[in-house]
């Protein structure tokens, strides 16, 4: 006699829900819709919703146009007879051989490294002693002086550099009777009148940076301060300085990255003085290359200057990390 199954046929569709609805003991939370798991996934979205524009605007304004420029760099362009047309081959490292053996690019690269030994410690000091000036509690109108050193940062490059060339210029400046017979665009000294202008630009604005990370330490630091006998000086340089550290060390990496990209003021200064070349600086050598015009070769300028930008700034942070600054 034959027996008949009571089992009941499978839902169509619902036969995996089923299944895993039944692997879970009863009373238990499957792992996928614990409060940790979906903890874990609003975490997640709340990261990716915040890191995306920045990863976006990153990908399309500096990995982008770095990878384009590695591409152009592996060009060079030929043409057919002396007057038949240009066109592109793949020249595989033709123009970085170029770029190791000129001379002038070189001797431009060691110009700006010896214009950023000297001029960035002169600002980031600068920029520290006013900082700790308007946090000090010793000035008044903090809020006059603290608009009034960003204020030249609000000046664009180029209309501070013309303005400064206009002051340097013997026939035009006010400082001639101060000066005396130094010309201040001569060969000699028209990189630190650079470095002026530079410095004059971008104090305010590293100030407030080092300004900010002081007002977010704790006053109850320098209430025990107080108690244990420290005066304003010694609370600045052994409380106040170690404890804006990243704030200065982010700075300088800053003016690192600014001091190889320095364009603005020698491209205004090559109409006020004649010591000033087309490839005085790197950067100015790319935009001079670029004119004549070989893209291809200003593409590699352009990427050994980024190459040695990240290596220089790499070191640096480095160097901070070994010493436990974060």
């Amino acid at each position: 006699m034959s027996t008949r199954s009571t089992t009941p046929p499978p839902v169509r569709g619902g036969t995996m829900r089923s299944l895993r609805t039944a692997a879970v003991p009863p009373g238990r939370q499957s792992i996928r819709d614990s409060p940790r798991a979906r903890g874990r996934r609003r975490y997640t979205r709340a990261v990716l919703f915040f890191v995306l524009p920045f990863s976006t605007l990153f990908a399309l304004f500096a990995v982008i146009p770095i990878g384009y420029a590695v591409v152009q760099s592996l060009y060079v362009v030929q043409r057919t007879g002396t007057f038949g047309p240009a066109r592109e081959v793949f020249g595989g490292l033709t123009q970085y051989d170029r770029v190791f053996s000129d001379g002038p690019f070189w001797t431009s690269m060691g110009r700006v490294l010896m214009f950023g030994m000297v001029q960035v410690p002169v600002m980031l000091g600068l920029a520290l002693l006013l900082a700790l000036l308007l946090d000090s509690g010793l000035v008044r109108g903090r809020r006059f002086f603290r608009l009034a050193f960003f204020l030249p940062y609000a000046v664009p490059g180029v209309v501070a550099a013309i303005m400064w060339g206009y002051l340097y210029s013997p026939q035009l400046s006010p400082f001639t009777a101060v000066t005396g017979n130094v010309d201040l665009l001569s060969a000699d000294l028209v990189l630190w009148s650079m470095a002026n202008v530079v410095t004059w630009v971008y104090v305010g604005y590293n100030m407030l940076i080092i300004y900010s990370a002081l007002l977010a330490i704790p006053p109850e630091i320098y209430e025990a301060a107080k108690l244990d006998g420290a005066g304003p000086i010694r609370t600045a340089i052994s409380i106040k300085v170690p404890l804006i550290l990243p704030a200065i060390v982010l700075t300088t990496v800053f003016s690192i990255i600014g001091t190889l990209q320095l364009l603005a003021e020698p491209q205004v200064f090559r109409s006020f003085s004649t010591a000033v070349s087309s490839t005085y600086t790197p950067n100015l050598t790319v935009y001079s290359t670029s004119s004549v015009p070989n893209f291809n070769l200003a593409a590699a300028f352009s990427v050994v200057l980024a190459l040695s930008i990240f290596v220089l700034s790499f070191t640096f942070l480095r160097f901070t990390q070994r010493r436990g600054i974060r």
